[in-house]
């Protein structure tokens, strides 16, 4: 797949040894229904969706980029049957071996009342992306083209919901500000044509084809010397751009003078370039150039029509925020429960009578004490020459506090925001390293 996180690393996904038989495919149970709307999270530019599984709701990302169904973090507390089961072999990026998994096919998966009665998932023995830390809640698996390809599916990131509409009763609107862009399928993931000035001083256009990946979390990445324009500015850092399943998946961070979208214009979007090594799988389409993520989709309202294939897009209000990173250069995930003391204040309304002040209420707090368990964090790595790294932060490190804010108080989202709020900004933090609490300053440090 491809989460695109550090801290929240673009986790990139997977291209396969084999070829399955064709599905039947998602379809509403009642023909005659219009449409279907299902609640989804965002964290950090992706999209988790429940899916029910032989009558089991799991949680999934929504990943345009993958053309299978993966589930991977299924725990002894998951009861799950899975049909028909064969042993295989999967081959992602990174630069690994291929790793082992079971085949699985005639499952029964459905969202409210879309369903499909003979779907074909993959489940990976080992969990090498370790999702759920990374997103601070439980992540079974990925979904992408089973799902899309015989709906239209509407993405309002803004509100959080997706409506499934029935491709045999929907007709689009009148939209003066949408734009349609087709796009073509290559081993079933959509490919558009887009155009990026990588040239701050001529300001000259390159064409580029991208992978539509709504399970990376990054604006862009560019394959470098996909073209014999691109290639990493001068501004930039070396930086873990992800996990795959062959491994980590490293490459250059910066940022680009302007990315055009159709007639959409998007100034100074970060961008990540990677190397041969890392995308040796993802070039196997040699017309391909990179992909755009949720940092460049979650700027609009989406509409995904793989029946006819195109995209239709209308900017929404946050098309104009800023395209920001990780300033911190740690990489923190959720590392349990941890079980936290908690002050509880009880307030009493009595009566009170003595000579001074008979008949009149009195109000008296007691305090007591209980002990709840919450989310506890911890440094999954340091990036080399950061101001953490500087700091002193070490890999392993339990953060307590962060600002004076305690982190069982934060949600992933909620500490992905404060590293990178602003250059310079002050981040005061408080660490558990092998039972010694320890505290470090450091300043938010903007490299492109």
């Amino acid at each position: 797949m491809k989460l695109s996180l550090k801290f929240f690393i673009p986790i990139v996904f997977f291209s396969y040894f084999f070829q399955v038989s064709a599905q039947t495919g998602f379809h509403f149970v009642n023909s005659d229904q219009k449409k279907q709307k299902v609640n989804f999270q965002l964290i950090n530019n992706l999209i988790v969706i429940p899916v029910e599984v032989n009558g089991n709701i799991l949680s999934f990302i929504l990943d345009t980029g993958v053309n299978k169904t993966i589930l991977f973090d299924l725990t002894k507390n998951d009861s799950l049957s899975l049909q028909n089961t064969t042993n295989i072999k999967l081959k992602g990026l990174g630069e690994g071996k291929g790793v082992g998994a079971i085949l699985s096919k005639r499952n029964t998966l459905s969202i409210k009342n879309i369903k499909s009665y003979d779907e074909t998932i993959y489940l990976i023995l080992k969990d090498y992306f370790d999702l759920s830390s990374r997103m601070g809640i439980t992540i079974h698996g990925i979904i992408g083209y089973n799902l899309l390809k015989d709906l239209i599916v509407n993405i309002n990131y803004n509100s959080k919901k997706i409506t499934f509409y029935n491709p045999k009763i929907f007709r689009y609107k009148k939209c003066k500000k949408c734009q349609t862009i087709p796009f073509k399928f290559y081993r079933k993931k959509p490919y558009i044509n887009a155009k990026l000035s990588l040239d701050t001083i001529n300001n000259t256009f390159t064409n580029v084809k991208l992978l539509v990946d709504s399970g990376g979390s990054d604006a862009i990445w560019l394959f470098e010397n996909s073209k014999e324009e691109i290639k990493t500015p001068k501004r930039f850092f070396y930086d873990i751009l992800g996990e795959g399943l062959n491994g980590t998946i490293y490459g250059n961070r910066s940022r680009i003078p302007k990315f055009k979208l159709g007639q959409f214009e998007i100034d100074n979007p970060t961008v990540s370039f990677l190397d041969t090594t890392a995308t040796h799988s993802a070039r196997i389409f040699r017309d391909r150039n990179g992909s755009i993520g949720g940092n460049i989709l979650k700027r609009f309202k989406i509409w995904i029509d793989y029946p006819n294939k195109k995209f239709t897009l209308k900017k929404t209000s946050s098309f104009k925020n800023g395209f920001h990173y990780n300033m911190s250069g740690l990489d923190v995930i959720y590392h349990g429960k941890q079980l936290v003391k908690q002050e509880d204040k009880k307030k009493f309304n009595g009566f009170y009578s003595n000579t001074e002040t008979e008949g009149t209420d009195t109000f008296s707090f007691v305090t007591t004490y209980s002990f709840v368990f919450k989310p506890s964090f911890k440094v999954k790595s340091v990036t080399k020459n950061s101001p953490a790294y500087i700091a002193g932060v070490l890999k392993d490190d339990i953060i307590l506090e962060i600002n004076g804010t305690p982190t069982h108080e934060l949600t992933i989202n909620d500490i992905i925001y404060k590293f990178r709020e602003k250059p310079g900004k002050k981040i005061k933090i408080k660490v558990d390293r092998n039972g010694e609490k320890i505290d470090f300053k450091f300043r938010l440090e903007r490299k492109i």
